[in-house]
């Protein structure tokens, strides 16, 4: 089922008539708690109908972010030196890859990748909602859109099994992790906790909808998403070939410590759909668009 809230109460999508309806349940105020309910109990729920959600649909407790699919990390890491390399180590890249049909080694993902899921903690404060402006940050020149999806925590878990994580996962929302390139390649080579610190915590979206896990969880292997900007398709990508499961993500986030009802963990970004990977980068006054199949749209513009 497709949720959300609106002046502070849950509304559901009804596919049989196509229009959205109002939640009626003692917990129509707090869309988490609907989230650990059992999708059949939150069907029978369905009431007048509603205008459909907008604003957050939650407050996000933390925000995780992964990189679940190889494919984005070294077609990414490509991009970078594409955009930001000098000369020479654009010469040396393409003679090694040429040479040996590998990535060089720093261009290659760390060795912890292949051993745990990887994930940074973003800034859950900056998440900003469905069509709201994004205020370009002072200090890039370079901003760029990456499409991801987001599990939403709607039962708690500490030190528990893939399979326990799985089950800890409520739902699924659209994100927009927002990056400042230029600021991530500098760090990357000069700062002291690499390319994640300032180049990701000025934003990020959040779609208005969250879609329950039975609608995604069968099909999550076989999800198709894109990118418009200004109206023109940029980029496509989907799902498949993750190099961990969602299951294992959650279990790993979990590993000695607690994940709560609340808590956002992002997917990464699905390959081929962020402005690095393409060679091309959304302007000020843009209007980006991100797009799942089955879960909707997150659109925002990006300001002066």
């Amino acid at each position: 089922m497709k949720l959300g809230m609106n002046s502070g109460r849950a509304v559901g999508f009804d596919p049989k008539v196509g229009t959205w309806r109002k939640i009626e349940h003692p917990r129509s105020d707090n869309l988490l708690r609907l989230l650990s309910l059992e999708p059949g109990e939150l069907a029978k729920c369905m009431g007048q109908r509603a205008d459909p959600p907008h604003g957050l649909p939650f407050s996000p407790g933390s925000l995780r972010s992964f990189a679940l699919w190889e494919r984005h990390m070294t077609r990414a890491a490509k991009g970078m030196v594409s955009r930001f390399g000098s000369p020479l180590l654009k010469s040396l890249a393409a003679g090694h890859e040429r040479l040996t049909g590998r990535l060089i080694a720093p261009m290659r993902p760390r060795p912890n990748y292949y051993r745990f899921p990887q994930y940074y903690m973003g800034n859950h404060r900056s998440l900003i909602e469905d069509g709201q402006e994004l205020p370009w940050p002072s200090f890039s020149e370079v901003v760029d859109f990456e499409l991801e999806i987001g599990m939403v925590i709607a039962r708690q878990v500490r030190d528990c099994t893939p399979s326990e994580g799985l089950s800890s996962i409520g739902g699924f929302c659209i994100v927009n992790d927002w990056t400042a390139r230029d600021v991530q390649w500098d760090d990357t080579r000069r700062g002291t906790f690499g390319g994640v610190v300032k180049a990701k915590t000025f934003a990020g979206s959040i779609g208005a909808v969250v879609v329950t896990t039975d609608e995604i969880l069968p099909r999550f292997n076989r999800l198709t998403g894109k990118v418009r900007v200004n109206g023109d398709t940029w980029c496509t990508g989907s799902t498949e070939e993750t190099q961990y499961t969602l299951g294992e993500a959650v279990s790993y986030a979990a590993m000695g410590e607690t994940v709560h009802p609340g808590d956002l963990l992002t997917t990464g970004t699905l390959p081929c759909c962020c402005g690095l990977e393409i060679g091309r980068f959304p302007s000020r006054g843009d209007e980006v668009q991100l797009e799942i199949d089955g879960m909707g749209t997150l659109t925002n513009r990006i300001g002066y």
